[in-house]
């Protein structure tokens, strides 16, 4: 019997509200069920990687994100809250812009030990724009009012669709190219701008030309999906099947494991 992978899952993070009180006055990190579950559908063991911050009201051990680049598999970057302009060294230009910075730092110390550690990585929604960022690109904050383009927005999350033109020679034409759905699941209100250290273009929409995926141009799989990859219900024709790049990394985290 296949030892089953196990991939890290980052953690989103609930910060305390102001005089609320329960669960609402507590730190929470969790994950969405849909994603875990897509990443569920292979051979795979997923295990959520919490922050290591030490907050809490308990004296941690020496544990640090580091030790689960070394006995995890591969790692793969979950959606959530907006970056903090801070952290590709902007400032935020409307409040509701701030992002979440602690969320940040740990997921860039994340990404950063399993790249060194020659793991796999896949990011999604925001873990494409992370990579971006940890890699020194930079993000449009506000598609609407900095570029004049709304559709990349809506109320639909899990069910909006548009078009995205792969880029020629790309791993990932290479991948889903002969499929003749070329729609995505993507919603969001920001947007990789500059293009981090190393980074290809994989992907664009087909009619603003936002980068919609990127890959590092190395020998690991380094792969972000501005897309929602777990929103696209299986058979459905109209949507790309992104189960080809699930798989192509979790080879690689297999055969990284194997080493």
């Amino acid at each position: 019997m296949t030892t089953p992978l196990k991939i890290g899952l980052s953690a989103r993070i609930y910060h305390p509200q102001p005089g609320s009180d329960g669960l609402q006055s507590k730190t929470l990190q969790y994950l969405e069920q849909s994603v875990a579950h897509w990443v569920m559908s292979r051979d795979v063991m997923v295990l959520m990687i919490p922050t290591v911050l030490g907050d809490g009201m308990i004296n941690r051990s020496s544990i640090r994100l580091a030790d689960y680049a070394r006995y995890l598999d591969g790692l793969v970057l979950q959606g959530g809250a907006d970056l903090s302009p801070r952290s590709y060294g902007e400032e935020a230009l409307h409040e509701d812009w701030h992002g979440d910075a602690v969320r940040d730092a740990y997921e860039m110390e994340l990404f950063h030990e399993f790249v060194e550690a020659g793991k796999p990585v896949l990011g999604i929604c925001r873990g494409a724009q992370l990579i971006n960022v940890a890699l020194g690109g930079t993000l449009y904050q506000d598609i609407p009012s900095q570029l004049g383009v709304s559709h990349h927005l809506h109320r639909d999350y899990d069910s909006h669709a548009h078009d995205i033109v792969l880029t020629p020679d790309s791993l990932l034409a290479g991948l889903l190219g002969g499929q003749g759905g070329k729609q995505v699941i993507s919603i969001h209100h920001q947007a990789i701008r500059a293009l981090g250290r190393g980074l290809l273009v994989e992907a664009r929409a087909s009619d603003d030309g936002l980068i919609e995926a990127v890959r590092l141009d190395d020998d690991n799989f380094v792969c972000g999906l501005q897309w929602h990859p777990e929103f696209h219900p299986p058979g459905a024709a109209h949507l790309l099947d992104c189960t080809p790049v699930l798989d192509r990394f979790l080879l690689r985290a297999r055969e990284r494991s194997r080493r």
